[in-house]
């Protein structure tokens, strides 16, 4: 009988075995530079779960040594610093070349689960210009950095595909954005950091060789599965646009909001990357933006899904010369509309605690998200409290009806409610159990987002550490924690966050 695999030990920084699989790839799709330093850097927050992916040992991210890596002070061993070059469409308008503006890619390194290669690619976000900066400065605050750092680790708890955050090291360099504001810099890992915009670059610069190259690269180490089809891009088409219906489902059913889904920032993956103006919806409100600069509303909560779908239509055009028909490209991408109404649905019967599927189920939904609407109860209370719904027992829903101005029209709902729980026999205490597995009572508010930001600008990351220690465990009750359940209090209605959050 063989010994069972041991995991090996977690280790320092510099164990690290980097590949460099994307700089293996013609100089045209990068340029390789070295990080700009910063003076004095410290360490503002550490993910234990995201150090445990690729065998890091949480405790040597506070050493020295690791804080001037992950600063960008200090090349780690084997290590080839580059930043990628892509195009995108901003807000539906074609903004040409665009590419890695602040961030810098270390390389890739093994990872201990089951992600795409079995690697991940570390990239320092906020590391200094870089030839695609434009018109920034290459840099990152602490106030975004904490932002996206919090928000990468609340996702992968809550089960919905997105890069990881590893750390997040500060500075008191000063950076002008609407005011003055520190330095800092945020390690994101992924399996691979090309976008929909990576493929657009090529098309519009009618690169056909380098759009090929990409291609053939995304699929030899990512989709090795459709190698062997007969249309391998139509059907890397089609993949695609499949992760990216799930994606947009999973983000509605938790009330997530982008704030930026420029094809720049649309992962070929299926994940979400590149965390900025984002949110968690709150009151509800389906056509509420959560980025300060979406003037028009391209990308509220609402739209998402239509998004999505844009997008995929916007790299269909740009794999079109490798697929080869328009009509085939079309028939990789006709999926969308059907996958993403049957991930939805089955993920909002969860929400509900239905355990069948019935044809009524999307009737139910609907009337539910009519209410919601019209009612504006917080969106993450409200699931949360409708597991405890009893079947038996309408005189105990005040919690429930509560949270409605209009209380008779939540009283028709549930009376719809509960005559579908009746048809399968539902128990009230083994739902309550499978609804408390899915509707989180933990996600990251934006005023808890601000609360640990302003504390850590005067020198104090207790509550980053604490923060993410919640929302690692979004569905368990913490009692000791309940105060980050709380509503948003009055002073939260006033705060922003837009492009260059």
């Amino acid at each position: 009988m063989n010994a069972p695999e041991r995991t090996p030990p977690l280790a320092g920084a510099d164990s690290l075995a980097f590949e460099n699989s994307f700089a293996g790839l013609p100089s045209e799709f990068f340029t390789r530079l070295q990080p700009t330093p910063v003076p004095a850097p410290y360490l503002v927050g550490a993910s234990p779960g995201a150090a445990a992916l690729i065998g890091l040992d949480p405790a040597d991210l506070a050493r020295t040594e690791a804080v001037e890596a992950f600063s960008g002070n200090r090349i780690l061993p084997g290590s080839q610093p580059l930043s990628a070059v892509y195009s995108g469409h901003q807000f539906g308008v074609w903004a040409g070349q665009l590419g890695d503006g602040r961030a810098i890619l270390l390389g890739d390194v093994p990872a201990r689960d089951a992600a795409p290669a079995g690697r991940l690619e570390l990239q320092l976000k906020g590391a200094g210009l870089t030839p695609y900066s434009r018109m920034g400065d290459g840099r990152a605050v602490l106030r975004s950095s904490i932002r996206e750092f919090l928000c990468s680790e609340a996702m992968a708890a809550l089960g919905i595909p997105t890069s990881r955050a590893l750390c997040v090291t500060g500075s008191d360099m000063p950076v002008r954005r609407e005011t003055i504001e520190t330095a800092a810099i945020c390690t994101r890992m992924a399996p691979s950091w090309v976008r929909f915009g990576s493929f657009e670059h090529w098309f519009y610069n009618d690169r056909g060789q380098e759009l090929k190259i990409l291609a053939d690269y995304v699929i030899d180490r990512f989709y090795p599965e459709l190698a062997g089809e007969s249309n391998r891009y139509q059907a890397l088409l089609r993949e695609v646009t499949r992760r990216t219906a799930e994606l947009m489902a999973q983000w509605q059913s938790v009330g997530f909001m982008h704030g930026v889904m420029n094809t720049d920032n649309m992962s070929i993956l299926g994940l979400t990357i590149d965390y900025g103006p984002f949110g968690f919806m709150e009151a509800f409100d389906a056509r509420h933006i959560c980025n300060h600069s979406d003037h028009a509303g391209r990308y509220a909560y609402h739209m998402q899904p239509k998004i999505g779908q844009w997008n995929c239509f916007a790299l269909g055009q740009a794999l079109l010369p490798l697929i080869g028909e328009v009509d085939d490209a079309q028939v990789a991408l006709d999926a969308y509309g059907a996958v993403y109404s049957a991930k939805f649905e089955a993920l909002m019967r969860a929400k509900l605690g239905l355990r069948t599927r019935e044809e009524a189920d999307a009737g139910l939904i609907d009337a539910l998200y009519t209410l919601l609407q019209a009612n504006h109860p917080d969106f993450t209370a409200f699931f949360r409290r409708l597991g405890g719904l009893k079947v038996e027992d309408p005189a105990a829903d005040a919690p429930l009806r509560d949270m409605f101005i209009d209380r008779a029209g939540f009283d028709a709902w549930a009376v719809q409610y509960r005559e579908r729980l009746r048809r399968e026999n539902s128990d009230d205490a083994a739902r309550r159990t499978a609804m408390d597995a899915v509707n989180p009572k933990y996600v990251l508010r934006n005023y808890l987002a601000q609360q640990a930001i302003e504390k850590a600008q005067t020198g104090d990351f207790s509550e980053v550490a604490q923060l993410l220690s919640v929302l690692e465990r979004p569905f368990d009750e913490q009692p000791e924690n309940e105060r980050y359940a709380d509503l948003p209090p009055d002073w939260a209605n006033d705060l922003e966050v837009s492009c260059s959050s």
